[in-house]
This record gives structure tokens, C-alpha cells and sequence, in this order.
């Protein structure tokens, strides 16, 4: 596969997944009538649902990425060239963004608005340190044991990462850099930005040292 097609899926399916992301945030707070537990609800689903769709869709393609702490970890292994490292987060992030402004625009919102929602403090550091790790964990599981189930494993640990971390599982830096522009139930302030990427790369990488030993795995070098 040319890396042109891969770096247009990685493209795609990015913006798909936050126009799924910021999308369903907000419609599920429009009809929530102020039960966050229901927006919530209605943004885990959506997110996880299509997070099924876009794996099938794109994984034969790219991989199915759609996260710069997968292909940073996939790059670090050896699976991945520092070139396509480079123009794979560069896809991502644009997708991001791209995806972020059309679901502001389907709800008649500006393109971009700066979110003035707060996520900071240790237990939201700790929170993606913990869902980043459990995602590259899932992932890694799954090549290894379910290589046919990867996409519903991966689909369904973001939906419960929805609920049992209290950043609500950003898990994702292009994600995260994205949903800061858009001030809606999906937003988080650009001041938090910084801390959320920091620990979500330290747990993608603690997740790829352990799981090369777990697995007893070896990079390819």
C-alpha cells in the first residue's frame, strides 16, 4: 500500500473519529437536559461503536492508527519508519481538527472556539497515564492472542475507559490537541493540553516496555 493512501486513511479516519467524539458530545448534551450520566452514556457509545467501523474500514490500509501514541510505540518497535512516524501524526492531527470543525459546524457553532473546560490535576494525569497504557495493552494483547478481534477489544476498552478514568480516556494527543478548540461537552482548556500529552505518551511507552517483556517480544531493530 502507497504511503499516500495509507497517510489519507490515517486522514479519515481521524477526522471521522472526532467528528464521532465531539459530535455525539454534543447531541447528547442538547437531549440530556443537564444529566451529564446520560451525555456521557450517549458519547461512550458513539465512540466506541465507531471506533468499530473505523478500524474495519481502515485497518487493512494504514493500521488503522488514528493515534499518534500507537504510531510513536509501532515507530519505537521498529514496525514503522521514522519518515512515516513524521506524516503519520502530521495525518492524524489534521484529521483532528478537520473532523473537530465539521462537527462544530453540523451543530451550527463557530469552525473553532476555544474550549474553557477544565481537566487538570494529578487524578487526570493519572487517568491518561492509566487509559493510554491500558489501550497500547489491549492492543498488543490482541496482535498477539486476537489479531481478528482487535478491532471490537480496542472499541470496547475505550468505552469503558469512557467511565472508569476521570478524564473520560483522551488517550490520544492529536485527539487531545483537537478538542481543545471546540468549547462543548467534549472540550478540555488548552492550558490542560500539555499535561494530558505528557501522560499519555509516558503510559504508551511504560505499556510498550512491559508487554515487550509480557510478551516476550523484541523490537524490531
Amino acid at each position: 500500500m502507497s504511503l499516500s493512501r495509507k497517510l489519507t486513511a490515517e486522514f479519515l479516519g481521524t477526522a471521522f473519529l472526532l467528528a464521532i467524539v465531539v459530535g455525539s458530545g454534543i447531541m447528547g448534551e442538547k437531549l440530556a437536559n443537564g444529566n451529564n450520566a446520560v451525555a456521557l452514556l450517549a458519547n461512550s457509545i458513539a465512540t466506541g461503536t465507531g471506533l468499530i467501523f473505523l478500524i474495519l474500514s481502515f485497518g487493512d490500509v494504514s493500521g488503522a492508527h488514528l493515534n499518534p501514541a500507537v504510531t510513536l510505540t509501532e515507530t519505537f518497535r521498529g514496525n514503522l519508519s521514522w519518515r512515516e512516524n513524521f506524516f503519520y501524526i502530521l495525518s492524524q492531527t489534521a484529521g483532528a481538527f478537520f473532523g473537530v470543525g465539521i462537527a462544530n459546524l453540523m451543530f451550527d457553532l463557530p469552525v473553532y472556539f476555544t474550549s474553557t473546560k477544565i481537566r487538570t490535576g494529578n487524578s487526570q494525569f493519572l487517568s491518561e497515564f492509566v487509559a493510554t497504557f491500558g489501550l497500547i495493552a489491549v492492543i498488543r494483547a490482541g496482535i498477539k492472542f486476537r489479531p481478528n478481534l482487535v478491532f471490537l477489544m480496542v472499541a470496547s476498552y475505550i468505552t469503558a475507559a469512557y467511565w472508569f478514568t476521570a478524564s473520560t480516556s483522551f488517550a490520544n494527543p492529536s485527539v487531545t490537541l483537537a478538542r481543545s478548540v471546540t468549547d462543548t461537552f467534549a472540550g478540555i482548556n488548552p492550558s490542560d493540553v500539555l499535561m494530558f500529552i505528557v501522560a499519555q505518551l509516558l503510559g504508551a511507552f511504560s505499556a510498550t516496555f512491559v508487554f515487550d517483556w509480557l510478551l516476550e517480544e523484541k523490537r524490531n531493530v
